[in-house]
């Protein structure tokens, strides 16, 4: 049986992340291939140090990080709410240990990863999930750069994450891009950026995610009900005030008990208020099934709207990032524009707009296509090996 390296963000504290993995590991099984995921530590060492230089250098690489420094920095300074995300962060780890027993062996440095890589594995897949974002362009791994030449590497739905590449990065975009045997992409803003810098015509696929139907993540994560009562699921990544604001008062008017996932991403002074129901110790199976069972979701998270399309919710999506030429809000537009759920995006009056009809027999007849379409992707791709 061939054996599939994947370079996939496994350990993420973030939901969609997980389960996008978990979802893309099972579809290749599926397929009759073995997987395994590549555990890769970076060695430190003077080379290292002087590679990674130029990342300092990198706007998009130092907001991440200094964005990260401040939600520590602020954590730190609430030791109750610190400890129950560290609660939280367990069950991540959990996750881990319970649905992916398939982690290699720690790749150390870069030389072990060149080298052991292209004696274990017949083939290499990256994907899905944001793993092409500039400030991510330094680490040289989600890009597939240590694969040889001669074998197969793979793109399944992998994202930039933003609508254009800096003009600085794209000589170095293109060249990492060249190499691949087969690659497709989330969004269609990602395939316009490959049609220009390497002039090739990719395919657009569906999300690890939405290869699956709502019967078959009923396999894959056991239904329970987390929370016993109706309520409206409200799962914000980002900080806008007003998104909370609507939810209280749409929560108000329905007399729903609103249940939240507070600090994630990001410290929001407001959400230690915010919610009647906060949920922190929590998993990805738990996550999915708050979705399921609930009365409404509102959401700004690509795969809080991806398992609301699923189950077939009553939801509304906000957007997380400022609208703008390079806007991050580029995976959602391309999920609401393919499967034609561009009214679902928040428009000011939530009682209205969430309580529209939604016709999920068109939603899945057009789901249906794409995940037909790029299970063939996949097909195709693997067949090359």
């Amino acid at each position: 049986m061939k054996k599939i390296g994947l370079c996939v963000c496994y350990d993420t504290k973030n939901f969609g992340s997980q389960l996008q993995v978990l979802a893309t590991d099972k579809q290749i099984n599926r397929l009759g291939y073995q997987t395994e995921i590549i555990r890769y530590k970076k060695k430190m060492s003077l080379k290292f140090a002087l590679q990674t230089i130029p990342r300092l250098f990198n706007p998009y690489f130092v907001k991440g990080k200094l964005s990260g420094i401040k939600k520590d920095r602020v954590m730190a300074q609430h030791p109750e709410i610190e400890k129950k995300v560290g609660i939280r962060n367990r069950r991540f780890e959990r996750f881990v240990d319970q649905y992916f027993q398939n982690l290699s062996k720690p790749f150390v440095g870069w030389t072990e990863l060149k080298k052991r890589s292209a004696i274990e594995y017949d083939a290499f897949l990256c994907g899905s999930d944001q793993l092409w974002l500039p400030g991510n362009l330094g680490s040289h791994f989600y890009t597939l750069e240590f694969a040889p030449n001669e074998k197969a590497k793979i793109a399944y739905a992998t994202s930039f994450g933003v609508s254009k590449i800096p003009w600085y990065q794209k000589v170095r975009t293109a060249a990492y891009l060249r190499r691949f045997q087969s690659l497709s992409t989330r969004e269609l803003k990602g395939g316009q950026i490959i049609k220009d810098l390497i002039g090739k015509d990719v395919q657009v696929v569906c999300d690890p995610t939405l290869l699956f139907d709502a019967q078959e993540w009923n396999k894959i994560i056991p239904e329970k009900q987390v929370v016993k009562e109706p309520y409206v699921f409200c799962y914000f990544l980002g900080t806008n005030s007003e998104h909370r604001a609507v939810a209280r008062e749409f929560g108000a008017k329905t007399g729903l008990k609103l249940v939240t996932c507070p600090f994630l991403d990001n410290f929001v002074e407001e959400d230690q208020q915010f919610g009647d129901i906060q949920m922190y110790d929590m998993d990805a199976e738990d996550f999915v099934n708050l979705i399921r069972n609930a009365e409404y979701v509102l959401t700004d998270s690509f795969h809080g709207s991806v398992f609301s399309i699923l189950h077939h919710k009553k939801f509304v999506i906000f957007n997380r990032f400022n609208s703008g030429s390079n806007s991050r809000n580029s995976r959602i537009d391309s999920l609401c524009e393919i499967l034609g759920l561009n009214e679902r995006r928040y428009a000011g009056n939530i009682g209205a707009q969430i309580n529209q009809r939604i016709d999920y027999d068109i939603v899945e007849e057009r789901l249906n296509q794409l995940r037909a379409e790029s299970i063939q992707y996949l097909e195709r791709a693997l067949s090359k090996i």
